[in-house]
């Protein structure tokens, strides 16, 4: 057997009651959550009974999705399962960078509420949206970006799937563009153009919050967003990075295939992630936790 990969999930998977039968039926994950809410009162009580728009604001939603990721990584580990390299979507790094213990994980939840907070201010102040474009390679949606103002294509997610993000006002020509060029473009209910340059003021306050953060070496290899290898270097710099630039998902599976990997548990609300990992790679084994029967399911 090769390698096992965990891989956290991103913000767009929340929904309401994630978490509560790993709360419920594993130690492990309830003391995640019993942390969490000890650095961010009420955090268990929004996961398990917040409704769908107190879940899609962004200041609630990624420490929710980051409580539930590291639950459902606690619950798999809980199990014997012992896991050889992380990555996570966006927002997931951070709950990654908890569980290779190179933040505790207060710090990662302080962490993540600051950056949930400024990415909330920097939506608010650049209003932008973001468009998914399938059907398409990534290099077809990086012309079609390029024909409009302040169009950036952020996340790299698998051979025929890349999200964009742009004005509001871009959206629908991105779209038509799109279905002209045999594609199909979806609007994102999101509240902001992640990953992009309209997160640079973000960017700009994560970097400095950060001064003041200490980092340790990770126990296991984690990868980063922004390089789509194992975090070495700069570890401050590598994270501000990921704020502003793309998320190179697929890179960072093929990566983690060559390196090994032949195993992925996606730890966190949703299949979001599992999905693209079959797409970019059909015979790797690939696994899902996100309750209780998904727990059970999970055979190594």
């Amino acid at each position: 057997m090769g390698k096992i990969a965990l891989v956290l999930s991103g913000q767009g998977a929340q929904y309401t009651g994630m978490g509560k039968e790993l709360y419920d039926c594993s130690p492990a994950a309830k003391k995640i959550f019993e942390t969490a809410d000890s650095v961010r009162p009420d955090t268990s009580a929004q996961c398990f009974e917040g409704d769908k728009e107190t879940l899609s604001r962004t200041c609630n939603t990624q420490p929710c999705v980051m409580a539930v990721d590291l639950a459902a990584a606690a619950a798999v580990i809980e199990k014997g399962i012992k896991p050889d390299c992380i990555a996570g979507f966006s927002l997931g790094e951070i709950a990654a960078l908890g569980l290779s213990g190179m933040l505790s994980y207060e710090d990662a939840f302080k962490l993540v509420c600051k950056r949930a907070e400024l990415m909330d201010i920097a939506s608010e102040t650049d209003k932008g949206t973001m468009v998914a474009v399938v059907k398409l390679p990534p290099e077809k949606v990086e012309e079609i970006a390029s024909r409009f103002d302040r169009t950036y294509p952020v996340n790299y997610n698998g051979p025929a799937q890349t999200v964009v993000a742009t004005t509001i006002e871009n959206a629908d020509k991105i779209v038509e563009a799109a279905k002209e060029e045999k594609g199909r473009g979806v609007k994102l209910a999101v509240s902001g153009a992640f990953h992009s340059p309209f997160m640079h003021s973000a960017a700009v306050g994560l970097a400095e919050y950060l001064k003041d953060v200490e980092f340790a070496d990770p126990k296991m290899p984690v990868y980063s967003n922004y390089t789509a290898k194992p975090y070495e270097g700069d570890y401050k710099a590598l994270l501000t990075a990921q704020t502003e630039n793309p998320v190179r998902w697929q890179t960072i599976i093929e990566n983690m295939i060559n390196d090994g990997v032949d195993t992925f548990i996606e730890a966190g609300p949703g299949k979001t992630l599992a999905g693209l990992i079959k797409k970019i790679n059909a015979d790797v084994k690939i696994y899902n936790v996100e309750d209780k029967a998904s727990l059970e399911a999970l055979a190594l």
